[in-house]
């Protein structure tokens, strides 16, 4: 359970601001069909998020020692900062969709490719390395994503002039820097 809640509150909270938060408001204007966007962002987002948490939980099984543990506390840390960097999307780009896709297949593959290298998907390997829970956090890291990114499809424009993003970012940074203090702090004996 601790996976599960771990993952869905940093992920929820790094996401604000966020590249593909910005692509899921930026769909949702241009196509105005909410459905087939959040089936393709929950889709893309269980894929590239199993994916990231396998990788975190193969690599967590394989380096057991000390340092590794460290680095994942480190990385965590290093989220904190990357989550205070605001992402940005040109919406002056034109949105195309490959050849005979629809809306459905246009979110998927975007958001798909967005997520790759994103500070949620680093999120959700780190959470893999953490946490021995693979579904946990793959659903959790994906809930994340979607309670974040539905409103954002739901009400886009209206959401973005009232919500605070600058206050979620400082947020989410504070779990961050607070889980990997935490781990740190348990790799030391400190919480013994």
């Amino acid at each position: 359970m601790e996976a599960l809640l771990t993952s869905s509150a940093l992920v929820a909270l790094a996401e604000m601001g966020d590249k593909t938060q910005l692509l899921a408001m930026l769909l949702a204007t241009r196509f105005r069909k909410p459905v087939p966007i959040i089936l393709g962002i929950l889709i893309a987002t269980l894929a590239n998020h199993f994916l990231a948490a396998l990788l975190g939980h193969s690599i967590a099984g394989i380096l057991t020692q000390g340092w590794f543990r460290y680095a994942v506390a480190i990385s965590f840390i290093a989220m904190a900062a990357w989550t205070l960097v605001p992402d940005t999307i040109d919406e002056d780009e034109p949105l195309k969709a490959p050849s005979g896709a629809g809306v459905f297949m246009t979110t998927l593959i975007a958001f798909f490719l967005v997520e790759m290298g994103d500070k949620t998907q680093v999120a959700t390997i780190a959470l893999g390395a953490r946490f021995d829970n693979l579904f946990a956090v793959t659903m959790g890291t994906t809930l994340g994503m979607m309670v974040a990114n539905v409103p954002a499809v739901l009400f886009g424009e209206a959401l973005a002039k009232k919500v605070p993003m600058r206050a979620l970012q400082v947020g989410a940074a504070l779990l961050f820097l607070i889980l990997g203090l935490w781990m740190i702090a348990d790799l030391q004996g400190w919480l013994r």
